[in-house]
């Protein structure tokens, strides 16, 4: 039995039609990214991202965030992708953490640098929608692990705790696990690390991948002794992109992130930067 050919032509059309139509959709999506942010960059036709020097595994591979490797040089440029630029129009700058979240004028378009997105920064600067959630983890020697230090509350009070004031670990620690002794307070990261390995504390706070990493690469006796479940920090810690207070773009970089979000590309990008992240015991 033979078909009518004018039936296979229709649906051979019907079928092209499809497709045609899917890649104008497309190339429309693609335009209307581009012109939402045409003009409102700090450099025509260019995204301007900012980070830290130096910028640390697994968030930057090897300081170069341009080589679009470490979980946020690869969510900027799908970010940046999503919104119309394409990576030869996209260009680094560096920030210090502390200068970024200060209200004022910023020399950047947008800005990754492990950003929590809070209520009092929220006010003098402007955050993305989150583009991942980060439990915070506890890190301290193996030493301490050796004289019986557990992933509990009871056991984590005991500790001598340094934190940088500068970031939400402070109000968690006081607040969650209110040590019997004042923690030490530090203008940044990087001397809260120093003082571990001084032995002046034995324990201090980060978001789980810097706290793996610290552990791994930069203490050489470094151990994670757990992870804050998400029901007893209510959230994890939101990291969202910085931007100037009332950019014009952040309309623009929401969207982008929310896509890229419910399309599966950022679960995709943590899978393979973060999967480390995993086998830490929960604190309770």
């Amino acid at each position: 039995m033979k078909f009518p050919s004018i039936g296979l032509t229709t649906r051979r059309s019907g079928f092209i039609s499809a497709i045609l139509a899917g890649v104008v959709f497309a190339a429309n999506t693609n335009l209307y990214a581009a012109d939402c942010a045409a003009g409102k960059t700090l450099k025509d036709g260019v995204l301007t991202i900012a980070t830290g020097n130096p910028a640390y595994y697994p968030w930057v591979m090897d300081n170069d965030p341009a080589s679009g490797k470490g979980f946020e040089a690869a969510v900027a440029y799908a970010v940046a992708e999503r919104m119309g630029f394409s990576n030869d129009k996209v260009e680094w700058t560096s920030a210090s953490f502390d200068q970024a979240i200060q209200p004022g004028t910023k020399d950047f378009d947008i800005n990754l640098q492990q950003f929590s997105i809070t209520e009092e920064r929220d006010k003098v600067v402007d955050f993305s929608a989150p583009y991942y959630l980060a439990p915070m983890a506890v890190l301290v020697r193996k030493a301490s692990v050796d004289n019986g230090a557990t992933a509990t509350i009871d056991s984590l009070k005991t500790l001598k705790w340094g934190v940088d004031a500068n970031t939400t670990a402070l109000k968690m620690l006081q607040e969650t696990i209110k040590p019997d002794s004042d923690p030490l307070l530090y203008d940044d990261n990087v001397n809260v690390t120093e003082a571990m390995k001084a032995n002046q504390i034995d324990a201090a706070m980060f978001d789980l991948p810097t706290a793996l990493y610290l552990s791994a690469v930069v203490l050489e006796d470094g151990a994670v002794l757990g992870q804050f479940p998400a029901d007893r920090t209510e959230t994890p810690d939101r990291f969202g992109m910085l931007m100037e207070e009332g950019s014009e773009l952040k309309a623009c970089v929401d969207e982008a992130v929310i896509g890229l979000t419910e399309d599966g590309t950022l679960a995709n990008i943590e899978a393979e930067w973060l999967q480390e992240t995993t086998g830490v015991p929960l604190i309770k």
